[in-house]
C-alpha cells in the first residue's frame, strides 16, 4: 500500500513515521522517501491486509498528515518510451534498474523499439526516476494513446534524423581537412615535404587541433554528455567506449602539440585525424542505423496510415464531416464509394464490395449488406451505405491490431537471454581489454612504444561498440512481425515467433477451422414421378418450423431456388426421429391444392412410417463414406428424396495441408464430430491422425499425447471451447473470424478464415530466427575476430596494425549489415498462396 504523507521534514521525521507504521498490526516493513514524501508499506505475508484506518491512526499519532492514498498502478503491463540508449549494454542497464524498483515483476527493454515493457505494481514515477538515474529519459505510454505514441516516434525520428544527418555533415566537412594534412602526409609521397615547406608542420598540428576541437564539442559532444557520466556510474556502455577512445588520441596529441618535451623521444606524433574521423564515422553509422531503425518499423506506420481522419456522420435531419476521435458508439455513419470507413459498425441501410485486405490479407473485395460488420480502416468500393459505429478509437479492430503488432515487436525471445548475459558484461570486458593492449604494448612493443600502445587500445576501444548485438534481435522481430501483419498474420506474443518454429505438429480443429462452420445442403436426389423443386420446398416449409442446424441448410437452399414455399399445418417434432406436416400442395398451380403429408428424418424414421428405403441403399452408402448422414423425405407416405446436409471443407484447406506436410510437420485433426465423419474428412485431406468425438477437455488431453509422440505442438481453432486447447499448446493460432475468447487465447491470430496462413506463420518464424541467428553469428563473430586485430596480433608476424579509423568504420559497417540483414524480412513470400 502507497500513502502521501505531509509535515515530513527532516531524517528524523522519516525515522519516527517508519517506526509508528510499523506498529502497525500486519505490516511487515514501511519505507518511506522524504523527497516524495510517500510510504510504501508492504504486509508481513502476500495475503494479510492491512488496514488503511489504522496507518492513518499511526501516522496522524505521530504528528503528520495522510493525504489521499495514491492508488498503486494496475498489475498489468506499462510501457514507457526510452529514450537515449545506443547498444545492448544501455538495455541491460536499463532493465537492472528497472528490476530494482520496488513492485516490478519483471521488465523488457527493445533497443529498436525504444521500448520498455514493465510488468508488475511498480508506479510510473519511480520506474522513469531509475530510469533517469541510469542515464536516459522515458516517458509514459498508456494503451490509449497507442496511435498517437506511434506518430510521437515517428516524428522523434525524423527529427533524430535530421539531427544525425546535420551533425554528420558538420563533422564530416571539419574532419575532411584534418584527415588530409595528415594522412595525405603518409598516402601522398612529397606532400610531407610540401607541408613542412609551406605552412610548417607545428602549423598544420595547430589547424588539425583547432578543426578537431570543433568537431568534439560540436557534432561529437553527445558522446561525452552520456559515455563520461555512464563510465563515472561504473556502468560503461557505447557512448563511453567512443568518449574514451577519442579523448584518448585527443589527449596525446594535444600533449605532442602544446607540451612535446613530456613525452620520450620518437614518441612525439598527432592522431588528430583519428578523433576527428571516428566521430564523423560513428556518426554515420547511427545515421544508417536511424535510416534502417526507420523502415523496419514501416508496418506499424503502414497499419497507422490506414485509419481515417474524418467521418461523415449523422446530426440531427444534417450529415457532418467531423473528426475520427469525436465519433461515438451508436453514430449512424455514411459512406460514399472509394472512401475509407472510419471506424468498426454494422451496415444498416446499403451494400457494396469493401477490400479488406488490410485486415485478412485477402485480395478480393467482400460483399456486404445489411447487418454485416465493416472495419474501420477498410476501403469501400462501388456502393453507398449508412452503418451504425459499434466501436470507436482504441477499441476498433485496427487499433487492436497495431497494439497487437507493437506488443509483439517488443517482445524478448527466449533467444536474446544468452545475449543479454554476454552484452551485460561486454562492455566492462572491452575496457579491460583495451587496458590490457595498452599494458602489454608498452611492455613489451617495439619503439614508439607509447605511441602503437594508444592506438591499439584506442582501435580496441572502438572497433568492439556492441551496437550490432542490441539491434540483432529485435530489429528482426520488428520485421518479421510487420510482415505477418501485412500477409493477416498477427503474433500477439512475440515468443510465438521462436517457439512456431520448433513445432513438429500441427492440431487442427474441424468446425470452423477446417470446414465453412456452416451447414449446407450438399446432395439431394428425387425419386421417380417427384419434382425437384416440389420435393425440396415441402421438405424446407417443414424444416422451416425446426431450430437445427441441418433445417436451416435445407430452407436456406430452397430460398436460393426462389420456388413458392407452401403453407404449413399440424406441425410436429418427432424426438429422435424427425419432422413432420401437413403442407398445401403447389405441385399442380392450376389445380386446387391439396394436403400433403411431409415427413423428413433419418431411416429409423422412414422405417417406422413403414416407408422403405432400399431404392437409395448405394447412394446412402456412398454418402456414409464421405462422412455425410443421409437423411430422407416421404410424401404421403411414398418415399421421395434422399438429402444430405454437410458442413463443407474450405476451399483453402487442402493446399494449407499440403503444404504443412511439405514443412515436414504431421497434421492432426481434433474433433467433438463423430468418428466416421471426422475419418472419411481426414482420408479426403490426407490428415496423419484422428482424434474425434472429443470434448474440450478431451483436447487438451489430447495435445499433450499427441506431445509426447511428436514434440512441440501448435494447435488451430476458432471457437470457445477451443480456448482450453489454445492455451494449452505450445503455440495456439486463433482463426481470427473466430470467437473473441479464442482470438484473446491464441498466441497468433490468422485474421482472415484462410488456412494457408497456417503454413505462412510456420514459414514466417522459421524465416525471422533463421534471420536472427545470422545476425547474431555476424555480431559475435565479428567482435571475437576483431577485437585481437585490433589489438595487434597479427603484428609480430606480418606487421599488422587496425587503425582506429578504420576500426570505426568497420563498427559502424556492422550495425548496417545487421539491419540490412533484418530488412530482406521485408521481401519474405508465402509458402502458401
Amino acid at each position: 500500500m502507497r500513502l502521501s504523507l505531509d509535515g515530513l521534514h527532516c531524517a528524523s521525521c522519516v525515522a519516527r513515521a517508519e517506526k509508528a507504521l510499523q506498529k502497525v498490526a500486519g505490516v511487515g516493513s514501511a519505507q518511506i522517501n522524504l523527497v516524495t514524501q510517500e510510504a510504501l508499506i508492504r504486509p508481513q505475508e502476500a495475503k494479510t491486509t492491512i488496514d488503511r484506518a489504522a496507518l492513518v491512526q499511526a501516522i496522524e499519532n505521530a504528528g503528520y498528515t495522510v493525504l489521499d492514498p495514491i492508488p498503486p498502478q494496475p498489475s498489468n503491463s506499462m510501457e514507457l518510451l526510452v529514450e537515449g540508449m545506443t547498444c545492448a549494454s544501455c538495455v541491460g542497464r536499463v532493465e537492472r534498474a528497472l528490476q530494482r524498483v520496488p513492485g516490478v515483476q519483471s521488465a523488457q527493454v527493445n533497443l529498436a523499439t525504444e521500448r520498455a515493457n514493465i510488468v508488475g505494481a511498480a508506479r510510473a514515477p519511480e520506474l522513469l526516476a531509475a530510469i533517469e538515474q541510469a542515464g536516459y529519459k522515458a516517458s509514459v505510454v498508456t494503451q490509449d494513446q497507442t496511435t498517437h505514441a506511434v506518430e510521437q516516434t515517428q516524428t522523434r525520428a525524423r527529427q533524430e534524423q535530421q539531427t544525425l544527418r546535420r551533425d554528420l555533415l558538420i563533422a564530416a566537412a571539419l574532419a575532411l581537412p584534418v584527415f588530409v594534412l595528415e594522412m595525405g602526409a603518409h598516402l601522398i609521397p612529397g606532400m610531407h615535404h610540401w607541408i613542412a615547406c609551406t605552412i610548417g608542420t607545428h602549423t598544420s598540428w595547430l589547424i588539425q587541433w583547432a578543426l578537431t576541437t570543433l568537431v568534439l564539442l560540436g557534432p561529437g559532444l553527445r558522446f561525452y554528455r552520456h559515455g563520461i557520466p555512464a563510465l563515472l556510474r561504473g556502468a560503461p556502455d557505447m557512448h563511453s567506449l567512443v568518449a574514451v577512445g577519442t579523448l584518448a588520441a585527443y589527449g596525446y596529441s594535444l600533449v605532442a602539440t602544446f607540451t612535446p618535451q613530456v613525452l620520450p623521444a620518437h614518441t612525439v606524433n598527432v592522431y588528430y585525424e583519428a578523433a576527428a574521423v571516428i566521430v564523423a564515422l560513428v556518426l554515420l553509422g547511427r545515421y544508417l542505423e536511424a535510416r534502417a531503425k526507420g523502415r523496419t518499423s514501416a508496418a506499424i506506420q503502414h497499419l497507422v496510415g490506414l485509419q481515417a481522419k474524418t467521418a461523415r456522420v449523422e446530426r440531427g435531419t444534417s450529415i457532418e464531416e467531423i473528426a475520427i476521435g469525436e465519433v461515438a458508439v451508436g453514430d449512424v455513419v455514411h459512406v460514399r464509394p472509394g472512401e475509407r470507413i472510419p471506424v468498426d459498425g454494422e451496415i444498416q441501410q446499403g451494400s457494396s464490395y469493401i477490400d479488406e485486405s488490410m485486415i485478412s490479407g485477402e485480395p478480393i473485395p467482400v460483399q456486404k449488406q445489411p447487418n454485416d460488420k465493416v472495419i474501420g480502416g477498410t476501403i469501400n468500393q462501388t456502393g453507398a451505405f449508412s452503418y451504425r459505429a459499434t466501436a470507436v478509437g482504441s477499441s476498433t479492430v485496427l487499433a487492436q491490431i497495431i497494439r497487437m503488432v507493437q506488443e509483439a515487436q517488443g517482445a524478448k525471445l527466449p533467444i536474446q537471454t544468452l545475449v543479454d548475459k554476454i552484452t551485460l558484461w561486454f562492455v566492462p570486458a572491452v575496457m579491460a581489454a583495451a587496458l590490457l593492449t595498452f599494458a602489454v604494448w608498452m611492455a613489451w612493443g617495439p619503439e614508439p612504444a607509447l605511441t602503437l600502445a594508444l592506438v591499439n587500445a584506442v582501435a580496441v576501444l572502438i572497433i568492439a561498440c556492441p551496437c550490432a548485438m542490441g539491434l540483432a534481435t529485435p530489429t528482426s522481430i520488428m520485421v518479421g512481425t510487420g510482415r505477418g501483419a501485412e500477409l493477416g498474420i498477427l503474433f500477439r506474443k512475440g515468443q510465438a515467433l521462436q517457439l512456431l518454429r520448433d513445432a513438429r505438429v500441427v492440431a487442427v480443429d474441424k468446425t470452423g477451422t477446417l470446414t465453412e462452420g456452416k451447414p449446407v445442403l450438399t446432395d439431394l436426389e428425387i425419386t421417380a414421378g417427384f419434382d425437384h423443386d416440389t420435393v425440396l420446398s415441402a421438405m424446407a416449409a417443414v424444416e422451416s418450423h425446426s431450430e437445427h442446424p441441418i433445417a436451416r441448410a435445407i430452407v436456406q437452399a430452397a430460398q436460393a431456388t426462389q420456388f413458392p414455399m407452401p403453407a404449413l399445418e399440424a406441425f410436429e417434432s418427432v424426438t429422435g426421429y424427425g419432422v413432420r406436416a401437413i403442407v398445401r400442395s403447389t405441385e399442380k398451380p392450376d389445380r386446387a391444392s391439396r394436403p400433403l403429408r411431409v415427413e423428413v428424418g433419418a431411416d429409423r424414421f422412414m422405417a417406422k412410417i413403414g416407408v422403405s428405403v432400399a431404392p437409395f441403399a448405394e447412394t446412402a452408402s456412398r454418402l456414409g463414406q464421405e462422412g455425410k448422414t443421409p437423411l430422407y423425405a416421404a410424401l404421403d407416405g411414398q418415399l421421395a428424396a434422399i438429402v444430405a446436409v454437410a458442413d463443407p471443407i474450405k476451399p483453402s484447406t487442402p493446399a494449407a495441408i499440403a503444404a504443412l506436410h511439405a514443412l515436414g510437420l504431421k497434421v492432426a485433426m481434433l474433433t467433438g464430430d463423430n468418428a466416421q465423419t471426422a475419418q472419411a474428412i481426414a482420408n479426403q485431406l490426407g490428415i496423419d491422425e484422428v482424434k474425434a468425438e472429443v470434448l474440450p477437455e478431451g483436447k487438451v488431453q489430447a495435445l499433450k499425447l499427441l506431445r509426447q509422440t511428436h514434440g512441440p505442438v501448435a494447435f488451430v481453432g476458432d471457437g470457445i471451447n477451443d480456448a482450453p486447447a489454445l492455451a494449452e499448446a505450445d503455440v495456439g493460432l486463433a482463426i481470427g473470424t473466430g470467437t473473441d475468447i479464442a482470438v484473446e487465447t491464441a498466441d497468433v491470430v490468422l485474421m482472415s478464415g484462410n488456412l494457408q496462413g497456417i503454413p505462412n506463420a510456420i514459414a514466417l518464424s522459421k524465416a525471422t530466427i533463421g534471420n536472427i541467428r545470422q545476425n547474431l553469428f555476424w555480431a559475435f563473430a565479428y567482435n571475437t575476430a576483431l577485437i585481437p586485430v585490433a589489438a595487434g596480433v597479427l603484428y609480430p608476424a606480418w606487421g599488422l596494425l587496425l587503425s582506429p579509423v578504420f576500426a570505426a568504420g568497420a563498427m559502424a559497417l556492422s550495425s548496417v549489415f545487421v539491419l540490412g540483414n533484418a530488412l530482406r524480412l521485408r521481401r519474405f513470400a508465402p509458402a502458401a498462396h
